[in-house]
């Protein structure tokens, strides 16, 4: 793609969530959602594949569907209200339908199902912008309705999202797909808190970026989009295969990666708040996508491609790609566990 056309689209991309972050009216943050649906499309297109263009579309009707919707909820609370104001929800069915489209545009279950195939469509730094970059506008307007959207809603879709998206990792074999389920269920624990502890859900959705971006860079140096490629990664990168599986155990929530933290005060907030079952049902979650990493995990670092040679030094690849991005979200997706009191002493 032209330099000028790709700084042009990267450009949109931040104005679009810029002007939904700074905006109190709907018609401005709708706008913003727009602008970003609107930028991110020809990235997604510019392979010229029918696999991408198939994807493209797929992601456009349903985004302009989300779209369509809030602006008829906006429109309807200011039918009934007179204002337009985002924090002055007070219309039931506005609230409803607005939750709805949100949850449309991040890819909530029940209305995830473009995700996975979206996703599997695309490249992998296209589909790093997806699964990151396009979920913080949704998710600020998502913050600031939050308080006036019925508790048992953001509960039923946190619960669906958390389950829905390690049961649909379970049979997966292409890494984007399983990327995308993965991306649902940590949806899940972000709106499940949201009711209780808006700073918490900022805190996972921070930490869920940086590890997702670590693994679709890590995946991108090392050319892998299905697990039977993944196998001979420990052969041509093991510091990367390494790294990689750490990332993607921190991405389950095992101790003492960085995953834990959320995951840990999450269900210490749900515990204070006395709800023992839903946190009991999370965390058994939780353990299906843990399942669906380890298997990632396993073809990385247990297994050998029966192609390889028996030489006793196995051959390397030279990349040429930057390895300084990788190599900070690495870092801080493995190593920032330690800094949970400072975090807590902030958030609290």
């Amino acid at each position: 793609m032209n330099p000028y056309v790709l700084a042009i689209l990267l450009s949109s991309l931040g104005l679009g969530t810029t002007l939904t972050f700074a905006s109190s009216h709907w018609l401005l943050a709708w706008m913003g959602l727009e602008i970003n649906t609107l930028a991110i499309t020809p990235l997604m297109a510019q392979q010229h594949h029918p696999r991408a263009v198939e994807a493209t579309t797929k992601y456009f009707l349903t985004q302009a569907t989300a779209a369509a919707m809030i602006l008829f909820a906006a429109t309807t609370n200011a039918w009934a209200t007179g204002q337009w104001d985002i924090n002055n929800l007070a219309h039931p069915l506005a609230s409803a339908m607005t939750i709805t489209a949100l949850a449309l545009k991040i890819g909530l279950a029940p209305m995830h199902f473009w995700l996975p195939e979206v996703l599997q469509g695309l490249d992998l730094l296209t589909g790093l912008i997806l699964s990151t970059w396009q979920k913080l506008a949704p998710f600020a307007l998502i913050i600031q309705v939050a308080p006036l959207i019925d508790p048992t809603i953001l509960t039923m879709l946190g619960l669906l999202s958390t389950l829905i998206g390690g049961w649909g990792g379970l049979n997966q074999t292409q890494i984007r797909k399983i990327l995308a389920y993965s991306s649902i269920a940590h949806m899940g624990w972000m709106i499940i808190i949201l009711q209780y502890s808006p700073q918490l859900t900022l805190l996972a959705l921070s930490l869920y970026i940086l590890m997702t971006s670590t693994a679709f860079l890590s995946m991108k140096m090392a050319s892998a989009t299905k697990i039977n490629t993944l196998t001979m990664m420990w052969s041509k990168t093991p510091i990367l295969a390494s790294t990689t599986a750490l990332a993607l155990l921190s991405l389950g929530g095992l101790p003492p990666l960085t995953g834990f933290m959320p995951k840990w005060l999450i269900l210490q907030e749900m515990a204070n708040q006395e709800l023992p079952l839903t946190a009991t049902i999370m965390a058994m979650a939780a353990l299906l996508s843990l399942y669906f990493y380890l298997r990632l995990c396993y073809a990385m670092t247990l297994t050998i491609s029966p192609n390889t040679t028996n030489a006793s030094t196995p051959w390397r690849t030279q990349t040429t790609q930057s390895t300084l991005m990788t190599a900070l979200s690495t870092t801080a997706a493995l190593g920032l566990l330690p800094i949970t009191p400072a975090i807590l002493m902030l958030i609290t």
